[in-house]
């Protein structure tokens, strides 16, 4: 089928997964979950002919849906199994959550935004994700009433170090996060070393709105 906008949904969709392959995300069941989900329904009505494009896109609020790219390497990055409890800090779109939820036991989310987290919720219960738990909050705090998760995973970069998420891991579990000021950060993994401490490993450069404290006044 020739390449342009008049391709179908599936053949854009297994380009995708191809580009992903090659850009280093190799993790099979990453790459299925990415696979799986339906991105077009995920962005805005403006942008979904560019669904399907391995590119960050606007959404509501300010914020963006994360390049699919991104999205796999940081997935992979957490590696993940069946029966875990990951801690996602900024649902967005809900694009992330739901790749998350196609790979876990739970996904509990929390969103600064009421606006985003209603719709992030509503695309969920369309496509029948049952696993996901949601929480409107700040993000910074995570979620310690259901701590410890197995792995954290943080779509927007904190300034510094996230050491109130660090807390509410379990000792051997793992965080991804962007950390850094500035419009370009690094993304770092923190795997415990099941006695309280944490090995911190840099996997490159990322760019990502920061992770901003409280909750979000909407008009």
């Amino acid at each position: 089928m020739a390449d342009g906008p008049h391709e179908g949904a599936d053949t854009r969709r297994a380009k995708l997964v191809l580009g992903l392959r090659s850009g280093g995300v190799t993790e099979p069941s990453v790459l299925n979950a990415i696979e799986a989900i339906q991105r077009d329904l995920f962005v805005p009505e403006l942008f979904k002919e560019r669904a399907w494009e391995d590119s960050a896109l606007p959404i509501a609020c300010g914020q963006t849906i994360s390049q699919p790219l991104i999205v796999g390497l940081m997935t992979q990055a957490l590696q993940l199994k069946g029966r875990h409890r990951v801690l996602e800090i900024g649902t967005g779109s809900g694009y992330q959550t739901a790749v998350l939820a196609g790979l876990v036991r739970y996904v509990y989310t929390v969103e600064r935004y009421r606006t985003l987290l209603g719709e992030a919720e509503a695309r969920l219960k369309r496509l029948h994700v049952q696993n996901v738990i949601s929480r409107f909050g700040d993000g910074h705090e995570g979620w310690p009433e259901q701590a410890p998760f197995d792995r954290v995973l943080v779509t927007a970069a904190p300034a510094e170090e996230p050491r109130r998420l660090l807390e509410q891991l379990k000792p051997n579990g793992v965080l991804v996060a962007p950390v850094g000021r500035g419009p370009v950060q690094s993304l770092l993994r923190y795997v415990g070393d099941g006695k309280g401490a944490f090995v911190k490993e840099e996997l490159g450069e990322v760019r990502f709105v920061p992770l901003l404290s409280g909750v979000a006044r909407e008009s």
